[in-house]
């Protein structure tokens, strides 16, 4: 052989060997683990609530069929001959489920932990459509109903807590409308809302569960399909449109993708930035291909916007694992969690296809291109109705997937699941605890008033780095169809202000939610974050 062409030959396959390890993206390492907690709950934990006694609210649809649990003492419904339970609650520190009875359907429905930690339930199908639904839960209490407490049916809407304690509820099927609950008066109208006509698509609406976020201006960000505007609810005007994300794709219901309010970080009372983070979804025209039996690949792509920019832009971003029916959660530390989902096919009926097991963690802070990690998977599919929130503890709970009309176990691709799994991500990992903060004080359940400063003190038994030391508050969030309503996470200003007191203890000080457009008035729960290990957390009330 020619030494001149072998040596050009190996000059040039180690020529393409260095630009493949160039130019290939960085190789993730997994991390996290999975564990049931109960392999049934007896229902399909379609939609999830946290609450601030640690508990957790649960519900699926009445007209599921019988499910795995019965309602107590005996007890029907009213008028059925249905007397399992479809509500059920969840206490975490006993791992034990309480079942409820909830009178009328609360399939596709939304909802709003208020201000008194009473999670105020609204709409849904059939006699749910105008329904408001009271749970607060005090170890005996039930389900409570208002006929009639919506002016109009809702059924797949999204609530927004605002600053005045009021929820504001926007949309849901063929209502391009908005209301409030609690109502100011007897004749409170519902104002129409055109920006949900503009984005409705006639053949498959894709602008079902629109991305509501209260903007620390007091306005409210709106996404629905692939389109955004900042609006003034108060006035019925947009103040802001936002450019159509790249590529045009929809990304709501049913061509499901999910949003979060990325953290805001706030100092001296200002959030320094404020981002939308979209991920996800189904291409158009598969919600038409799914039902005819083809099958389209998800989207792999996430768009990220600055909205508080005078000319905010999107910037778009690759996901290493394509997702539909994903859910995205903020957790402690400020990373987002992307978990649950499908990798083909849309939201609905034996509609998706290829269940995504791993869950992808996103490090807003990050360079683009290093801010996605790939963790390790779950052994069990969740598709569509799956949920998760987050616990105090810093776990993620997940559960439901029903992709059927009925429960159903056998001859199916996905049969109904009900057990509850949760994630620990990888700060929950043994070789962290040594790293983990504990809060001493404040105690749970205290008060914080707005703008005040607030005194942390907490134990670390490693060694501490006082400037890698962050105080977070984390609202809980409500959890249906891949969107997880009023979350939103902030930063507290601290100044670096991390002192050693003791042995292996510390204090910090930081700076309250200057209002209620940063933080509404409610429950939180309050982590200590170093070295992006968070504490267990403690519950809070944001006040006056």
């Amino acid at each position: 052989m020619d030494m001149t062409f072998s040596a050009s030959l190996l000059y040039h396959h180690l020529f393409l060997f260095f630009l493949l390890v160039l130019h290939a993206p960085p190789c993730p390492a997994a991390g996290g683990s999975w564990s049931v907690l109960l392999p049934s709950i007896g229902i399909s934990a379609m939609h999830m609530q946290l609450l601030p006694n640690d508990r957790v609210v649960m519900y699926d649809r009445t007209d599921f069929g019988i499910s795995n649990i019965s309602l107590p003492n005996g007890k029907c419904r009213p008028n059925s001959t249905d007397c399992s339970a479809h509500s059920v609650e969840y206490d975490v520190g006993s791992n034990n489920i309480r079942p409820l009875m909830v009178l009328t359907n609360v399939w596709c429905s939304s909802g709003t932990l208020m201000r008194d930690g009473s999670l105020i339930q609204t709409g849904g199908w059939d006699d749910g459509y105008r329904r408001v639904r009271i749970y607060k839960s005090c170890g005996t209490c039930d389900w409570q109903e208002i006929p009639n407490g919506l002016n109009q049916q809702r059924w797949y809407a999204t609530n927004q807590l605002l600053p005045d304690g009021r929820q504001i509820i926007i949309g849901g099927r063929q209502a391009f409308n908005y209301e409030f609950y609690p109502k100011k008066s007897a004749n409170e109208n519902s104002p129409s809302l055109p920006f949900l006509v503009q984005t409705n698509d006639p053949n498959v609406e894709n602008n079902l569960y629109p991305f509501v976020f209260l903007n620390p201006d007091g306005n409210l960000f709106l996404f629905a399909n692939n389109r955004a505007i900042l609006w003034d609810y108060s006035k019925n005007q947009v103040l802001k449109t936002y450019p159509t994300m790249p590529g045009g794709q929809p990304r709501n219901y049913p061509s499901t993708g999910s949003a979060v309010l990325l953290p805001l970080r706030l100092k001296q009372g200002i959030a320094d930035a404020v981002q939308v983070l979209v991920c996800g979804g189904a291409p158009k025209g598969a919600f038409v291909n799914a039902n005819n039996g083809k099958f389209d690949g998800a989207l792999d792509t996430c768009g990220r916007i600055k909205i508080s920019d005078q000319n905010p832009q999107w910037v778009m971003e690759t996901m290493p694992l394509a997702r539909v029916m994903g859910d995205m959660l903020l957790l402690p530390n400020g990373q987002v969690l992307i978990i649950n989902g499908a990798s083909a096919g849309v939201a609905g009926w034996e509609l998706g296809r290829n269940p995504v097991l791993s869950p992808v963690t996103y490090r807003p802070d990050n360079q683009i291109g290093s801010r996605f990690e790939v963790q390790n998977p779950s052994t069990k599919p969740r598709v569509y109705h799956s949920t998760a929130v987050l616990l105090r503890d810093g776990r993620v709970l997940v559960g439901g997937s029903n992709p059927h009309d009925k429960y159903v176990f056998t001859n199916v691709l996905y049969p109904s699941e009900l057990s509850l799994e949760a994630f620990s991500p990888s700060y929950l990992d043994a070789g962290s605890s040594s790293l983990r903060p504990r809060i001493i004080s404040p105690k749970t359940k205290t008060k914080i008033r707005y703008g005040r400063r607030v005194a942390l003190t907490f134990s670390v038994t490693g060694p501490v780095d006082p400037n890698l030391v962050s105080v977070t508050m984390v609202s809980p969030s409500f959890n249906t169809h891949s969107f997880s309503m009023n979350q939103r996470l902030l930063v507290l200003d601290s100044g670096n202000s991390t002192k050693r007191v003791g042995k292996s203890t510390y204090k910090i000080g930081v700076t309250a939610p200057p209002s209620g457009n940063i933080a509404p008035a409610g429950n939180y729960l309050l982590f200590v974050v170093h070295k992006e290990i968070p504490s267990p957390g403690i519950w809070v009330r944001m006040q006056q």
